[in-house]
């Protein structure tokens, strides 16, 4: 076999031999898109004190990269079903690598958001073409497994990201979490080329680049009302940005109902299975990055844990992940995917309720539970509504259906950081209100300690400089009265610092419980739904795959194991 891989895979008479070997690129390729964000949320403080970033600058940090993803997988998994999904899944790579390069030498806001935008455009790339080309090297028989293991990675992504960062933090800068991706990416591109068959639609005919266009107007619309609304008010922007979504919606329908080849049929929303999939996996990534977004702060800010010690405290969910996808490998089969969609939303919810127990006096301890169990549900649940969803669409759409599932998932996580977050933060700003009331806080203080749990804990830290200075007045003074009088005055500050610091831990562990309430109940509202939704047994008749009425040979078994 040649060293690079050029006869495209539908040109193969059995399915291709190395295609566990390419899962494993695709798999890296996945780990690098989900930890793009998921590891910066623990570089975020360095970042702030460097960048000198405003609250406003940070989230915009952060969400960059979420609009330009969410809104052009569809768009960009058509055209790569058109002009080659493997083409489509290295300038992904490309555009990732560099903007790891640009981000390192950032120095301005303005910089580093540019550039998380750029390499959100790269990770919507990306995304769909992983699944893209899962599907088209995998028969039917074997897709389910390898999608497993896609959605294995997927989650185990999200807990990987803080732990790699706070390794990279331990003795590095913030920039460290943006060169990481360049000789990861590198290895990928060249991995690609090596065990990735080239793929594209033979039968695909001309893009609808005006429902691909439409799709990027409202899903973009609605991802910025999302980040908006909940973050900087409900004020024009938000409301304007509404405005667009609902109408670019409403035109998105009516287009691909009288377009003769649509960029997304909107007819296969009405197939149960296919709605209660997509629909499963955004109520359940809303939880997951909910909770995600949460915890992470509490472990830093209220248990007092450094970056390193953040992720490694989250790999309880890495494990039960993968304890979930093996479950679900053996189990679906017998079972259906309406019982594990359902068993896997119904642990989700009760992971959620176990985390409604939280107050000021819980130890990680008593996080452990909640985190793998939740681990365990998303392994259950993923990976039987991608399999859903990606039988949906033929040969000839494997990238819009890859594109269709990751915007459901993107979508999911959007709205769980902003609304589980507005809920986080308003309910934290109540309790501070209420801890503190009576206990001499400045209002200048109390307001700026009501804006998050970090400004919080920097206000309780700038009562203990102030005592610190007033120590160091005190031993200069003049005379013992004065000094007496200066250190009783350092004595109070640091015990109205102790008190800001209690308040604040108490004020914000009380806003997790409330949260994860919320939280639970969202999620159990949707396992309702989705429970009805999908069918009993296997969805819709699926349509036909080319390739795979081929008879295949016997062959000799590839390794499965797929390493980070």
């Amino acid at each position: 076999m040649p060293l690079i891989v050029n006869e495209p895979v539908e040109r193969l008479s059995r399915p291709y031999s190395r295609r566990w070997w390419a899962l494993m690129v695709l798999c890296l390729s996945l780990i690098i898109s989900v930890m793009a964000n998921t590891a910066l949320t623990v570089a975020a403080p360095a970042m702030t004190r460097d960048l000198d970033l405003s609250s406003s600058d940070l989230q915009w940090v952060i969400d960059a990269y979420t609009v330009p993803y969410a809104a052009l997988m569809l768009l960009l998994g058509a055209i790569g079903d058109k002009y080659g999904r493997r083409g489509s899944l290295v300038l992904g790579l490309l555009i990732m690598g560099a903007g790891g390069v640009a981000g390192a030498f950032a120095d301005t806001s303005v910089q580093v958001i540019a550039v998380r935008a750029a390499m959100g455009f790269g990770a919507a790339m990306i995304m769909p073409a992983t699944l893209s080309l899962l599907a088209a090297m995998f028969p039917r028989r074997e897709r389910a497994k390898a999608i497993t293991i896609w959605a294995a990675t997927s989650g185990l992504s999200i807990a990987a990201g803080p732990l790699i960062a706070g390794v990279l933090l331990k003795d590095n800068g913030w920039e460290s979490t943006f060169l990481i991706n360049v000789p990861v990416c590198a290895v990928a591109i060249l991995a690609a080329y090596v065990l990735v068959p080239p793929s594209k639609a033979g039968d695909r005919g001309r893009i609808d680049y005006g429902g691909g266009v439409l799709s990027v107007v409202w899903s973009g619309a609605l991802i910025y009302m999302i980040i908006d609304g909940p973050h900087f008010g409900w004020g024009r922007s938000a409301f304007t940005a509404a405005a667009i979504a609902g109408v670019g919606l409403l035109l998105f329908v009516w287009w691909e109902l009288r377009h003769p080849r649509p960029i997304l049929d909107v007819r296969k929303f009405a197939q149960r299975g296919f709605a209660g999939a997509n629909l499963g996996i955004a109520a359940f990534f809303l939880a997951v990055f909910g909770v995600f977004y949460y915890l992470t702060q509490h472990f830093q800010f209220v248990l007092d844990y450094d970056p390193l010690e953040t992720g490694i405290r989250m790999l309880p969910l890495a494990f039960g992940v993968f304890l979930g996808a093996a479950l679900t490998g053996m189990l679906t089969p017998r079972l259906g995917a309406r019982v594990m969609v359902t068993l896997g939303m119904v642990g989700g919810t009760t992971a959620l309720a176990l985390l409604i127990g939280v107050d000021a006096g819980s130890t990680y301890g008593d996080f452990v539970a909640p985190l793998a169990l939740l681990g365990v549900s998303l392994g259950l649940a993923v990976s039987p509504c991608t399999d859903t969803i990606m039988g949906a669409f033929p040969e000839s759409e494997l990238g819009v259906g890859g594109a269709v599932n990751d915007t459901s998932l993107e979508l999911g996580g959007s709205l769980g950081i902003a609304v589980l977050g507005s809920v986080l933060a308003s309910s934290y700003a109540a309790n501070l209100t209420d801890a503190t009331k009576g206990g001499g806080v400045p209002p200048q203080a109390l307001e700026a300690a009501k804006d998050s749990v970090g400004a919080g804990n920097a206000v309780a830290q700038s009562f203990d400089e102030r005592a610190r200075q007033l120590t160091e007045q005190a031993a200069q003074a003049a005379s013992p009265a004065d000094a007496a009088a200066l250190k009783e005055q350092a004595a109070e500050v640091a015990r109205g610092s102790a008190r800001m610091a209690d308040a604040v831990g108490s004020a914000f562990s009380d806003a997790v419980s409330h949260t994860s309430l919320v939280g639970a109940v969202v999620l159990g509202a949707g396992a309702l739904v989705v429970a009805v939704l999908m069918p009993r047994k296997s969805a819709e008749p699926q349509p036909p795959v080319e390739a795979e009425a081929l008879p295949e040979p016997p062959q000799t078994p590839v390794p499965t194991r797929v390493g980070r």
